[in-house]
């Protein structure tokens, strides 16, 4: 998921091994795949926190989870696309698909157009050969996480905030991740291991605000969420729990009364920065997950990435805004690609960004537009590019 968004696409599912990556090839188009040309990195060690029996699991989501499509094949079966994809990808996206693995819940493939292979969504989470490209600029650590960290798992970038990266763990591996090559394996795991970065932010009042990222903070079980979040409720000067995720968007099963109990039950104001690109992701369940959140008084934020082929015009941003408003959310960000490598064919060049920003100002109400900005290593904030 960013300090959410960008930052929920991240690693394997539960009950896989974990491990994000992402792309490559800035001068392609909109083309669907390309030829693999460099290694893949090693994938993380799984969280034991996530590795629950399945008889501790909770029917929906956890289930939902394990149902999800790992094969591109059938993916391209599910959506008629044998003839058009199945070829190509066998040819020159197994590289991307084995250093990154597809990863996508059938209901949200179930909004993606049968027959479409430059369909927004399945744009998203489709490997492509593209990403294996090693494209001048595009590099692992894009927004300086290593240089940020302050204990194991624990990053502070920004004053009066601090990010906790929780599991590398996704429910859907978004091929832009930013956080593909972060290493996930030499994070805690489980609320103890949490000792130290806890002790840190107790130790500086500075600090409001905690922001549990990853990865996706919702793959962890409710009991681990639940306790780390009375921990930092316990903490005094803490005032706000912001929690980064994607899952009420591509798995809104996720999105249970323990769920809602815990982010709500503690003294320190909720807020959930979720991650919707396109207005076709906003349908179905993921509204009913939505109108949840927003009923349990949680404050509803959208971070979005700005990416070629998928939203990069002024129709599709403007579609993005009216749906998030209509469903209860504030659109927040949208932000310029970071730069990691693997993802280049994605990029959006920034003066196309700002005339599209240009164009929403002229068509919607102020409150209706997110702040165009990018993550820049080593700022002490997001630089905002209109």
């Amino acid at each position: 998921m960013r300090d959410g968004i960008n930052s929920v696409g991240g690693a394997s599912p539960p009950d896989g091994p974990q491990g994000p990556t992402d792309f490559g090839s800035a001068n392609r188009g909109n083309e669907i795949l390309a030829q693999p040309t460099t290694p893949v990195r090693p994938q993380p060690t799984p969280d034991p926190e996530l590795a629950a029996p399945a008889e501790a699991r909770p029917d929906g989501w956890r289930a939902a989870l394990r149902d999800a499509v790992r094969d591109p094949a059938e993916l391209c079966r599910l959506l008629g696309l044998e003839e058009t994809l199945a070829g190509p990808l066998a040819e020159r996206g197994a590289a991307a698909a084995a250093g990154f693995p597809l990863l996508a819940p059938r209901s949200y493939i179930d909004r993606m157009r049968p027959g479409d292979p430059n369909d927004p969504l399945l744009r998203q989470v489709l490997p492509l050969g593209e990403e294996t490209d090693i494209v001048e600029g595009f590099a692992a650590d894009p927004v300086g996480d290593s240089a940020a960290e302050l204990t194991p798992g624990l990053l502070q970038k920004y004053e009066g905030r601090a990010l906790l990266v929780t599991t590398g763990a996704c429910a859907v591996h978004c091929r832009y991740c930013f956080r593909r090559h972060f290493p996930y394996g030499l994070a805690p795991k489980g609320v103890e291991a949490w000792r130290p970065a806890l002790e840190a932010i107790a130790a500086d009042d500075s600090i409001h605000e905690a922001i549990l990222s990853g990865g996706d903070p919702l793959t962890l079980v409710d009991a681990t969420l639940a306790e780390l979040a009375a921990r930092l409720a316990a903490i005094p000067h803490l005032k706000r729990l912001r929690i980064h995720t994607r899952l009420p968007i591509v798995l809104p099963e996720r999105v249970t009364d323990a769920m809602l109990g815990w982010l709500t039950g503690s003294r320190l104001a909720p807020v959930v920065v979720l991650h919707a690109n396109h207005a076709n992701e906003l349908a179905g369940a993921a509204v009913e997950a939505i109108v949840r959140l927003r009923s349990a008084g949680v404050l509803l934020l959208n971070q979005s990435v700005l990416l070629r082929g998928v939203n990069d015009t002024a129709d599709a941003q403007a579609a993005l805004c009216e749906r998030l408003v209509e469903v209860g959310v504030t659109p927040y960000y949208l932000h310029q690609l970071d730069r990691v490598a693997g993802a280049a064919h994605f990029e959006v060049p920034v003066e196309r960004g700002r005339a599209i920003v240009a164009e929403l100002r002229r068509r919607l109400p102020g409150y209706l537009i997110p702040k165009y900005v990018q993550e820049i290593a080593g700022e002490p904030h997001k630089t905002v590019l209109t």
